[in-house]
């Protein structure tokens, strides 16, 4: 029994510091598809807030200590809001088409943080290892109750319980408050909501800066709690299964989370394949390709079935 429970929670515990940085990001991507603009451009997000976390991290460590994590995680957000205005006004305002937008900001970020790091590194490609980082985190009592305590709170990703919580929270938002009637509204039918006195631009541009914002704390996170250090092979493809998981997900935030949760699975399963029973027997190379081909997967057995917002990547023009 307690070979089994200790299975269990190594294969729980990993999969959700996998998974945090993809329901973060997965969720962005809800907000702005919700609002109308379809956002490729996560993977460049996610890459820009990896880069100003690492960056943040290792200037301040000696200011917020143990701390530095969590701050970090939120520069990385708010550099990855202001790097999503890019594709906002792109696609809102100067109508550009919103895949060609999101292109661009996934072509731009890797060789913007690539030459940043060598300027600020000494010409090296990639930065110094943080020292601070997203540790494992044991839930006070919690962590006592028997079997469930050490499976799921004990030894544990904290960004992943935060993240289940804004899944939460943006359930709630979306479906269950004026804001999220508007964002959907306006995402469904832009012209309608108009007539009625929704500001259509203002809401597509909160649905860009939240994706921005969320796409940047899951790059953060990526960085803190997995790689340890910043270079251009980061993140790669995390933003793309995101976008996996958004659609997988239908766009609703706890179907969102579940997807991202799933993917998370797949990915920690290539890490830690070798130390479970069953799997050990597996050639490496299968378990490194699983997440990538379940994204394949994925997209092709259900991007016909999952049906976006209706004005989802339609550029809006207030006059007509």
């Amino acid at each position: 029994m307690e070979g089994i429970v200790g299975i269990l929670a190594m294969i729980v515990s990993s999969s959700l510091v996998y998974s945090a940085p993809l329901i973060f990001t997965a969720l962005g991507g809800t907000f702005s598809e919700r609002s109308g603009i379809v956002n490729v451009g996560l993977e460049g997000i996610m890459t820009i807030g990896a880069f100003s976390a690492a960056v943040f991290n290792l200037n301040t460590v000696h200011i917020f200590g143990a701390a530095t994590p969590w701050v970090a995680m939120i520069f990385g957000g708010l550099v990855g809001m202001l790097f999503s205005l890019i594709h906002a006004v792109a696609t809102i305002n100067l109508r550009a088409d919103h895949i060609v937008s999101g292109t661009v900001i996934n072509l731009m970020a890797p060789g913007l943080t690539v030459f940043l790091t060598k300027q600020l590194f000494d010409g090296k490609g990639q930065t110094e290892i943080i020292r601070q980082r997203f540790g494992k985190f044991s839930f006070p009592i919690l962590k006592d109750i028997p079997v469930l305590g050490d499976i799921f709170f004990k030894n544990t990703s904290a960004p992943a319980y935060v993240a289940i919580l804004v899944a939460i929270l943006a359930y709630f938002i979306i479906f269950k408050t004026k804001f999220g009637l508007r964002l959907r509204s306006v995402g469904e039918n832009p012209q309608a909501a108009d007539t009625l006195g929704v500001n259509v631009y203002a809401m597509k541009y909160a649905g860009v800066l939240i994706s921005g914002l969320l796409g940047g704390i899951g790059g953060a996170i990526v960085v803190q709690a997995i790689s340890g250090q910043f270079s251009v092979s980061t993140i790669a493809g995390q933003g793309f299964i995101s976008m996996a998981a958004m659609i997988f997900g239908k766009w609703n935030p706890i179907g969102v989370m579940g997807a991202a949760i799933f993917f998370g699975v797949s990915q920690s399963l290539a890490i830690i394949g070798k130390q479970i029973p069953f799997l050990a027997s597996l050639p490496e190379v299968y378990l490194q390709a699983a997440p990538y081909v379940l994204t394949i997967i994925v997209l092709v057995v259900f991007i016909g079935k999952s049906q976006g917002p209706k004005a989802g990547g339609k550029t809006y023009i207030k006059s007509k």
